[in-house]
């Protein structure tokens, strides 16, 4: 199962985000999909899969790096464009092409 944490402002947002994302993800496909406050998700990040972090938090990308870089784990910003589409299918295509096999 692949697991995907998404971060944002307050979680809200980004909760839209997961629901389409899980929408795209076929049934052949295994993934966990949560959206949390920017504050709680570098609390929490092991055990994910990889980090998308929302653009309106894109400022604390070296921060998740940081934290990240023992834990195997990649981090990235959603575009700017996709979020705002609220594209689950390009979001989740996005968060699969980062995730190290």
């Amino acid at each position: 199962m692949k697991k995907i944490l998404l971060a944002c402002n307050a979680g809200m947002s980004t909760s839209l985000l997961v629901n389409k994302m899980k929408a795209a993800a076929t049934k052949n496909l295994a993934v966990e999909i949560e959206a949390v406050p920017v504050s709680e998700a570098v609390q929490i990040l092991e055990g994910w899969d990889c980090v998308l972090l929302g653009p309106q938090v894109g400022h604390e990308l070296a921060k998740f790096k940081r934290a990240t870089r023992n834990l195997d784990i990649t981090v990235e910003i959603i575009s700017a464009q996709n979020y705002g589409r609220v594209d689950g299918e390009a979001v989740l295509n996005q968060a699969l092409s980062i995730i190290k096999d």
